[in-house]
């Protein structure tokens, strides 16, 4: 049987058969009311305030041809790490290392799917509230390669008719560089766009390209989150790869072609945001033009309803590596786990824990939070706890930063940052009401020299992984 790790269907089967209460199937609803449906009756924060880990719907019969729909499936961490063998039970320095070493590059593989005429609007994708542009594929991996370089990331797409799709990605991706590049030199960028792929090919996906080791991509890396290789086929009209067990792969190419993420000529609103607020539209995005469709018997059309509580679990998990790799200085053998808190979408709030061996690592975490903003433009507050602290637990984390901390001397401030667009209370009315942004750490560690006096008391050492809801 195939591993949940390399199988969407695998990862499904999964949880009906160790968690079958969290598993549900909805019928009988028109396409435009799911993602209000389950952000109604299952999603947690970001996109509503329910501290709850999410279940995984089936939505059947949701879209024009029949596809049902998917959410849910990575709305709870640890569900998703239970199926990565690979992904570090703490996100340490060693491990990470560990993780390098076991990449494993994607083998060549065969698809068995049926080739169906193009047609976007066939698909059910989601348009989440009435305020967005339109439907968007918001679980699409596209998967580039040009110049010996490979680009493996998920943006969201908004269908503006049959063919055609605009493609929205933020500065410094790998796949906007190729594009620039391909378009530069006068060729277009064959694309794949898989939809419904392995568990471990999402978690590398979100992964941070420029902090992974020269001969080492999203794909091998995946591989080592799954303890097993990837399988990769060619595609039909492209000459590009597609991933073999994709539910639904598109094929096409950037040509150089733009359009604004509208579809009324009036941009506004895009689509709800990681944040969970609603999204601005962009101008002059790149579109994807389909030039072919395969589409697994069987199919569903997987997707997530924006600031849900999977968006936050992928790039936190992804994150926390991104963030281990990136380490440089001295200081990063006192990190014992990472953690980047759906609060935050998994990208502004980060909680960092520490053991420190001597009285000199008190200054770690001022020197540590700088590398982690340098290297991470999303970060915004960086939390650190001593490693008695379950990282992942936010009820601990604020016993920490209520017991061990006084802000008034423990927190810190650096100014000199960009702002992030995404974040309301880091634009400029904001800062007209309230003064400027910044990115902030706390140090909710004991000092060194004071540990004998702030002793857990049920607690002897490190404190054990656990695994439980509504964290």
């Amino acid at each position: 049987m195939t591993a949940p790790a390399l199988c969407l269907r695998a990862a499904v089967a999964e949880v009906r058969g160790v968690e079958p209460g969290r598993y549900h199937e909805r019928r009988h609803l028109p396409l435009d009311a799911v993602a209000a449906d389950y952000a109604r009756r299952y999603a947690g924060v970001p996109a509503t305030p329910r501290a709850v880990e999410e279940d995984v719907v089936h939505y059947r019969s949701a879209g024009p041809d029949g596809l049902p729909v998917l959410l849910g499936l990575y709305g709870d961490g640890d569900r998703v790490r239970r199926w990565l063998p690979g992904y570090p039970t703490r996100v340490t320095r060693r491990a990470v290392r560990r993780l390098l070493g076991a990449t494993r590059a994607p083998l060549a593989g065969t698809r068995s799917a049926d080739h169906r005429p193009v047609d976007l609007t066939s698909l059910p994708a989601l348009r989440a509230t009435p305020r967005d542009a339109g439907a968007y594929l918001t679980t699409g991996a596209v998967l580039a390669r040009d110049g010996g370089e490979t680009a493996f990331s998920v943006h969201r797409m908004l269908v503006l008719d049959r063919e055609r799709l605009t493609l929205w990605t933020v500065p410094g991706r790998t796949l906007g560089r190729l594009y620039e590049q391909a378009r530069r030199g006068g060729r277009r960028l064959p694309v794949s766009i898989n939809i419904g792929i392995a568990p471990a090919a999402m978690i590398a996906s979100a992964v941070n390209a420029r902090f992974l080791p020269a001969g080492v991509d999203k794909l091998a890396l995946a591989g080592a989150l799954a303890g097993a290789p990837l399988g990769l086929a060619d595609a039909v009209t492209q000459p590009v790869p597609v991933l073999a067990g994709a539910e639904i792969v598109l094929e096409g190419h950037l040509d150089g072609t733009t359009a604004d993420e509208t579809l009324d000529g009036r941009v506004a609103g895009s689509l709800p945001e990681f944040l969970g607020y609603h999204g601005r539209a962009q101008s002059g995005l790149p579109v994807v033009t389909v030039t072919g469709m395969t589409v697994r018997p069987g199919a569903v059309f997987q997707a997530v309803v924006g600031p849900g509580r999977e968006q936050s679990v992928i790039l936190g998990l992804a994150g926390a590596l991104s963030v281990q790799l990136a380490g440089r200085g001295r200081y990063w053998d006192l990190v014992r786990d990472l953690h980047l808190s759906p609060a935050g979408g998994g990208m502004l709030t980060l909680v960092a824990g520490l053991r420190k061996r001597s009285p000199g690592d008190d200054a770690a975490p001022g020197r540590l939070a700088r590398e982690v903003f340098d290297a991470h433009p999303f970060a915004k507050l960086v939390v650190f706890t001593d490693d008695d602290v379950d990282v992942r637990c936010a009820e601990d984390v604020l016993w920490a930063m209520s017991t061990r901390s006084n802000l008034g001397a423990d927190c810190g401030t650096f100014a000199d940052f960009p702002p992030l667009p995404m974040d309301p209370s880091q634009s400029d009315a904001w800062r007209a009401e309230r003064g400027p942004a910044g990115r902030s750490w706390v140090d909710a560690t004991v000092p060194y020299r004071l540990r004998p006096d702030a002793e857990r008391a049920f607690v002897p050492g490190p404190v054990p992984v656990t695994r439980r809801r509504g964290r």
